[in-house]
């Protein structure tokens, strides 16, 4: 199996809620649809600075990360973010990785989602057990 990609959107949930407390309009939702390497071996969702900057996010936090060649570094967490794909929504924080890296799509946010990686077409696909609505385990 190669690497998968898939195409999602990602929206400034802040941005959502002022729409719907009536702060703002709709067109100053900030959203994007971008490419995304879908990584099951990754934990949590990694956007790139420059996705940071076009969806308005502010940090959060820092945390410790481990790369996939066992570096430890400290990143920034930003969020929160809503995440489209499909007829699947999921919102969560993402770390942030320097300059224009490859973003990633994780393990946390793919179960949230109920999508899965099909093996033999090497992309990512809504769970066909629950095609309608995700479903989550609860134990």
């Amino acid at each position: 199996m190669g690497l998968v990609y898939a195409e999602v959107e990602l929206i400034n949930e802040k941005d959502i809620f002022l729409y719907e407390e009536k702060y703002t309009t709709k067109e100053k939702i900030r959203s994007l649809n971008c490419r995304m390497n879908v990584d099951s071996g990754a934990y949590m969702m990694a956007i790139n600075e420059i996705t940071k900057k076009q969806l308005g996010l502010e940090p959060l936090r820092r945390q410790l990360a481990q790369l996939a060649n066992g570096d430890v570094i400290e990143l920034e967490v930003v969020g929160p973010i809503r995440v489209n794909f499909e007829n699947r929504t999921c919102t969560v924080d993402a770390y942030v990785i320097p300059g224009e890296a490859e973003m990633l799509l994780g393990a946390i946010p793919m179960e949230y989602m109920d999508v899965l990686i099909h093996p033999k077409e090497n992309r990512l696909i809504v769970n066909p057990a629950h095609p309608t609505m995700p479903q989550l385990a609860m134990r």
